[in-house]
């Protein structure tokens, strides 16, 4: 899975060669249809099935990114940037690996690229006996936690401005008791558990 997502080129060399010589084996040309879908596959789905792996199956550790070096090419409009990293291993020492922008695993899978700052430690999972492939804990880390409580954050922050632009809109009363209910099933905050209840007398008054 390490090769596969992260060297997509050779991956499909690999795939041309081992059916092709099936092909000509068996003397048998459907053989060929399954390269040109595998290698579509591969290269939209192989770092999210390994991502998936790892969280399944591997073990968690922390990693450091030591380099981060932006290419010419581009994803997306954003140049692609090459990181080094190193992983503690399970005797504490630590071993180098490498990724990129498009071929590092990432979890949760999501359509986003979320990858931590060079020398912050953050989470990762791998298999033990082959630690340069692992998969990012991005909303573990210090980085991806803050970023996760900002988002869950912006809800509340619209819907305050409602409210304050008239409290007496029923509409927006609702909208902002759920939007604090939902931020405190994450994050325990008494402050908007007494704004929640508040909010409900509120209501009660204007119905």
């Amino acid at each position: 899975m390490f090769f596969t997502s992260h060297h997509g080129f050779y991956t499909v060399i690999i795939l041309l060669l081992f059916f092709g010589l099936l092909s000509f084996v068996t003397k048998k040309a459907w053989f060929l249809a399954p390269i040109i879908p595998l290698a579509i596959l591969n290269g939209v789905a192989g770092q999210y099935l390994n991502a998936w792996f790892l969280n399944k199956y591997g073990v968690e550790s922390t990693a450091v990114i030591t380099s981060d070096v932006e290419t010419n090419s581009t994803l997306n409009d954003r140049y692609i940037h090459d990181y080094e990293a190193i992983v503690k291993k399970q005797d504490g020492k630590y071993t180098s690996t490498f990724f990129s922008t498009t071929s590092a695993s990432i979890y949760p899978i999501e359509n986003a690229i979320r990858i931590p700052e060079a020398g912050q430690h953050f989470p990762v999972k791998y298999i033990p006996g082959y630690e340069k492939n692992i998969v990012i804990l991005y909303y573990q880390s210090e980085e991806g936690s803050t970023m996760l409580q900002y988002e869950k954050m912006a809800p509340v922050t619209s819907a305050k401005i409602k409210y304050e632009a008239d409290r007496t809109n029923k509409e927006f009363v609702e909208e902002y008791i759920d939007a604090l209910e939902n931020y405190v099933k994450y994050y325990d905050n008494e402050e908007y558990k007494i704004k929640i209840e508040e909010l409900k007398q509120e209501l009660k008054r204007l119905q």
